[in-house]
């Protein structure tokens, strides 16, 4: 989620993003053996995903020189700089309001209702709280809660037809 993203992280990766003329969405940082797995996953102002790969590679060479600069990683890594894709990660709270009526999948910091993981329809987002509509049942989470959610994307013929 992007509020979880540490702040020596995000002010050293926001800045580099928002000159490319895009956002931050999220950084997932993959810690374990050597190498480490540094996911850095941005979007277009319109939040439309279509990020192209020239813009992704201009951000990772910049990404990787102020890390490695300011040494921010303490072992080696693994940069990947990538848009948020068919199964979009939802970790702003403007990409939930996006997301409002889609299909989507969550799971919590800690147990709500019982459980901590949802697939169901997003069918609101207010006042701190998202709502999904899971098997008739109406769950409302709040949004500090929400440790990862992604935008479930559902196929249509469209999208197989060679139409651009």
């Amino acid at each position: 989620m992007y509020g979880d993203i540490p702040a020596t992280m995000r002010d050293l990766i926001e800045p580099i993003v928002t000159a490319h003329g895009l956002e931050l969405v999220d950084v997932e940082q993959l810690q374990g053996r050597a190498p480490w797995q540094l996911r850095v996953i941005v979007d277009t102002p319109a939040g439309d995903g279509r990020v192209a790969i020239a813009s992704c590679a201009a951000v990772s060479r910049e990404v990787a020189v102020n890390l490695d600069a300011a040494d921010t990683i303490p072992v080696a890594y693994n940069l990947e700089v990538t848009s948020p894709g068919f199964d979009r990660v939802l970790a702003r709270e403007k990409d939930f309001a996006r997301a409002l009526g889609s299909q989507v999948q969550l799971e919590t910091r800690a147990p709500i209702g019982g459980r901590r993981r949802f697939k169901g329809t997003l069918v609101a987002f207010a006042e701190g709280a998202v709502s999904v509509a899971v098997d008739g049942q109406d769950y409302r989470i709040p949004f500090a809660e929400v440790a990862r959610a992604n935008k479930i994307h559902q196929f249509t013929p469209a999208d197989f037809s060679g139409a651009a």
